[in-house]
């Protein structure tokens, strides 16, 4: 298994290299498949992953539909909140395409922590950084109307799941489904494919089944700052 190099921003990028080899040390590694799932929410779990390579969907039950909270990259944690706390797990996290993690016990996280006590600065930034995301989105929601509250959405998963295509574009390579983008921006679905409409009449994208490329990338970007 071929390790993603991971962002500066997530929780292995900012772990010094010798830090990072340790911990990786620590880990079991395990592979997942398309679909499968890693966590499941109200389940306790005394276990930190580390997500290697690929992305995985973040979703929690909302009147018994998956509501989709976000997606995680590779080098992030996941599921540290309950491990560490000891509470139910407060989402399920489910592979998209191939994922490689490393897993390891809370006992051993903790102890790991102890020793490189500058790490634990980075697990705090890294539930800070989620709890930003979350509430970005709640803001978002008063001040823009749909299709610019989808464009700022697109830029921000382009950021985490994009890679370049031909002609400067960009193409979002997790799945999406139209429900799973009106979840996160709370939308109705057909209000989402108003938006997603607009979006392809200012020729900033194109989308196909579970498929999104961001044709003007800038063109994006400056919609989505209003």
């Amino acid at each position: 298994m071929t390790l993603m190099h991971p962002a500066p921003a997530t929780f292995l990028g900012g772990l010094s290299p010798a830090t990072a080899t340790e911990l990786l040390a620590l880990c079991a590694r395990r592979r997942h498949q398309a679909g499968s799932t890693i966590l499941r929410e109200g389940v306790t779990g005394s276990q930190v992953v580390l997500l290697l390579s690929g992305f995985v969907k973040v979703t929690t039950a909302v009147d018994g539909q998956a509501t989709l909270l976000g997606i995680r990259m590779p080098g992030e944690l996941i599921g540290e909140i309950g491990a560490l706390t000891g509470a139910p797990r407060n989402a399920t996290v489910t592979a998209c395409g191939t994922v490689h993690v490393g897993v390891v016990s809370r006992v051993v996280f903790e102890d790991f922590l102890r020793r490189h006590p500058d790490t634990s600065n980075l697990v705090m930034a890294t539930i800070a950084r989620k709890l930003t995301w979350a509430n970005r989105r709640r803001s978002d929601f008063a001040a823009f109307p749909a299709h610019i509250r989808l464009a700022r959405l697109l830029v921000e998963i382009a950021a985490v799941c994009g890679r370049p295509a031909p002609g400067d574009r960009i193409e979002i390579v997790v799945a999406l489904s139209q429900p799973e983008l009106a979840a996160m921006i709370a939308i109705a679905r057909a209000t989402a494919q108003k938006a997603l409409h607009e979006l392809r009449e200012k020729g900033l994208i194109s989308t196909a089944y579970r498929r999104i490329v961001i044709l003007d990338p800038a063109g994006l970007r400056r919609l989505a700052d209003g």
